[in-house]
């Protein structure tokens, strides 16, 4: 492209200029180049015309030639870095723009308020009308099926469905608002309320199940980790096959009594469900299960899924256990003993159970949907791929796979004592894991001087990294270490049974959507099983850690404070989780040093959530961030926190629109305004504290809400960050901004006589 223009040229001119050393083709291109971003800003410019293909900046200018009303918040947004076009794309969505007219042309149906959620918010829901649910005696005359009836105890499905948005039994009236703040009042005569779920569900693809040796070999967790953890739909999308009117496009925790298919008289357990059980595939040919499915390859050994199996494909491990052979059972207790030939699942904990005399005698494989509250660390989901320029690629499946090519970055000795590393070890390499099993090996990396390596999960999968205790003589971590400019990443993995341990020389390590499970590994509630253990040691080592997109459990650091420089700590939109109480005064170290002292390190933290304490040399920047307990820093005259929440007590540098800060400051203006003396503004602080201290939906990691914030926490905190989005490791979702954009338009869309709001589902 570049000799676009000097090809134009006569031959003649060429053949002169190539004899003068081509000075006439190097004008030539720097005008080409020139005409090309001309041509480039063009076409740009064309393009600017149409919402579809328009730049980000030019979506609230067409908005405004169609009359659409923005937000008050849209103001914020008049940047032009990642972030601030991030944000206004949650203000002013392209969508949304582009069928402005269409909407108005629907004002008043109910329907609209469903594509108005997907299209402002990004959420799926369910608008419902109260009116119809009121309970009311029918009328002989005018009969209508679909109000609300009476319960019919025999009915669990509805009965799991009372107080939910997908209830469709018949209540008394409900005199309070909407809106109310002392309590909700759903429903009423003219009140329609649009639920919206948040909580996203994720695919976990042919990852092996857990088996609880604890109770018994013949039961099994859907969770790798062994943990129970609720099984949700699979959401379809509106016109896709095999979805209908009901909850087949919403994200919702699976019910025994929604997996379960109509039993047949005289039956104890119902079989499963085949809208939810089983698999299918997508456009792209990728398979995925339709909510859950079940394999284990020879179980059970009958001629008639022996029969199935030759005619469905000629190895029977590529189908799952037929739907007939699933029963739906409450395992709460273990208590039920499962029929011969068929296996118990409890959708609501995420177990499963064989029958004792015939267990299964390989891997048992399931896919499911697990629900997160976003794309943060090792999930299934897409992220964008970083390796070094030239770096050799080895794609590996199965341990034994990635046993071997680890061989590579073993260290071994010179006979000095001094590490050297493998002859065949390349300068920069990606081991790339294929698929979402558990990989069940001692990982030890010993980098030469100069050399990269990056282990990381492909597209779409969530491979687990399982650490044991293998030796008896040395620590069982996945030790990394390396000569001098070496650099590790670990990328989207999920690493259980012990910590991240670093030494050496190393320059850098990098954690980039990778889970570091908090407190080693998981029991059966979802508690951590060695809280006091770090997910991260580092040991008289200078490497800059970078933690980005991860959740980790505590890091501590031992470094030689008269040898060695401050170690570099970079956290961004990450949870580190010490495992313990969310109290401002917890005594569990999120990052610190061995016997309770201070981390030798720089911290520059931005949009995360730091469950415990934080003992650090220094604070270089920290803003948008959650610490939940006190913060000690050596050096105070060195770097900021800006809005950030940061406990009473707390010894740190100076600080920007922070909170308790910003209540507590008010507080003693108000009473010093009203006169009040020092005992009356003492205790009105206290409660301010009290008020906007952090409260999260759930502080254990495994659960479908860990860390999110809960709805009634302070405007402070939910609209406290620089953005005015909620502080801590999910700002980037924007969900405050999300919830004034779709409540601006549920009253510009709903009827004047309707009371109508918005209402969390989850």
């Amino acid at each position: 492209m570049t000799d676009r223009l000097y090809e134009l040229l006569p031959t003649l001119y060429r053949v002169r200029d190539a004899a003068q050393g081509e000075p006439l083709r190097a004008l030539m291109q720097v005008i080409g180049e020139q005409a090309q971003l001309l041509e480039d800003d063009l076409r740009q410019a064309y393009d600017n015309w149409f919402i579809e293909t328009c730049e980000p900046w030019v979506v609230p200018y067409i908005a405004d030639l169609l009359g659409h009303t923005p937000v008050q918040d849209a103001a914020v947004a008049d940047g032009d870095t990642s972030a601030d076009l991030a944000l206004s794309a949650v203000l002013a969505p392209r969508r949304e723009v582009a069928n402005t007219l269409r909407y108005r042309r629907r004002k008043g149906a109910l329907a609209l308020l469903e594509l108005l959620a997907a299209d402002v918010a990004g959420w799926p829901a369910r608008a419902v009308e109260y009116a119809p649910l009121l309970r009311q005696t029918a009328s002989l005359r005018l009969l209508r099926a679909g109000r609300g009836r009476l319960v019919d105890l025999r009915c669990t499905e509805a009965l799991e469905m009372l107080g939910t948005p997908l209830d469709a039994l018949a209540h008394g009236p409900d005199l309070r608002r909407l809106e109310s703040a002392r309590g909700r009042g759903l429903h009423g005569g003219a009140k329609v309320a649009l639920h919206v779920w948040r909580l996203q569900a994720q695919p976990i693809t042919r990852a092996p199940a857990a088996c609880r040796e604890d109770v018994g070999p013949h039961c099994f967790t859907f969770s790798a980790l062994g943990n129970d953890a609720p099984l949700f739909n699979r959401p379809l999308p509106p016109g896709c096959d095999g979805a209908d009117p009901g909850d087949t496009g919403l994200p919702v925790a699976l019910t025994r009594a929604r997996l379960a298919a109509p039993r047949a008289p005289g039956e104890r357990l119902a079989a499963a469900d085949e809208r939810w059980y089983g698999v299918a595939r997508d456009a792209d040919g990728r398979e995925h299960a339709q909510s859950l499915a079940i394999w284990a390859p020879g179980w059970p050994p009958t001629a008639r899924d022996k029969a199935a199996a030759a005619v469905g494909a000629d190895d029977d491990k590529l189908l799952p256990i037929p739907a007939h052979r699933i029963l739906v059972a409450d395992l709460s207790g273990w208590a039920y003993q499962p029929p011969r030939d068929h296996v118990l699942v409890d959708p609501v904990r995420g177990r499963l159970m064989f029958p004792p005399r015939q267990m299964p005698r390989r891997q048992v494989v399931v896919s499911y949907h697990q629900g997160v509250v976003a794309e943060l660390g090792g999930g299934e989901y897409t992220r964008v791929l970083q390796q070094q320029d030239g770096a050799k690629v080895i794609r590996v499946t199965g341990t034994a796979a990635l046993r071997d090519a680890l061989k590579r970055w073993q260290r071994e000795d010179d006979g000095q004592g001094l590490p050297i590393a493998p002859a065949d070890q390349p300068a920069h390499a990606v081991i790339e894991l294929g698929d979402s099993g558990v990989y069940v090996l001692p990982v030890a990396i010993w980098l030469a001087p100069g050399h990269t390596l990056q282990i990381r999960a492909a597209q779409r999968t969530r491979p687990v990294l399982r650490l044991l205790d293998w030796q008896v003589d040395r620590s069982d971590n996945l030790l990394v270490s390396g000569g001098e400019g070496s650099r590790f990443t670990l990328d989207g993995v999920l690493v259980t049974g012990r910590g991240l341990q670093i030494e050496g020389a190393i320059a850098s390590v990098t954690l980039r959507h990778a889970t570091l499970v908090p407190g080693w590994s998981l029991d059966g509630d979802c508690c951590p099983c060695r809280p006091s253990e770090p997910s991260i040691e580092v040991i008289d080592s200078g490497a800059c850690l970078v933690i980005a997109r991860s959740i980790v459990g505590s890091i501590q650091v031992n470094n030689d404070e008269r040898r060695t420089d401050p170690l570099p700590l970079r956290i961004t939109d990450s949870i580190v989780d010490a495992t313990c109480d969310h109290g401002g005064d917890s005594a569990c170290e999120a990052i610190g040093a061995a016997g309770s002292r201070s981390a030798f390190v720089t911290l520059h933290v931005e949009r995360s959530t730091v469950i415990g304490r934080t003992m650090v040399h220094a604070i270089e920047r920290a803003q948008d961030t959650i610490f939940t307990g006190c913060v000690s820093v050596a050096r105070r005259q060195l770097g900021c926190l800006r809005f950030s929440y940061v406990p009473a007590g707390s010894r740190t540098p100076r600080r920007y629109l922070c909170q308790p800060d910003g209540v507590l400051a008010a507080a003693q203006r108000e009473g010093e305004e009203s006169g009040a003396n020092a005992a009356a503004i003492a205790e009105q602080q206290r409660a301010e504290r009290l008020r906007v201290r952090p409260r999260f939906d759930s502080n254990r990691y495994g659960q479908p809400a860990y860390a999110r914030l809960a709805a009634g926490n302070a405007p402070e905190i939910l609209r406290g960050a620089g953005d005015e989005s909620e502080m801590g490791a999910y700002q980037h979702l924007h969900q405050p901004q999300r919830l004034a954009s779709l409540a601006t338009r549920l009253e510009e869309f709903t009827p004047t006589a309707s009371d109508a709001s918005v209402v969390f589902a989850d």
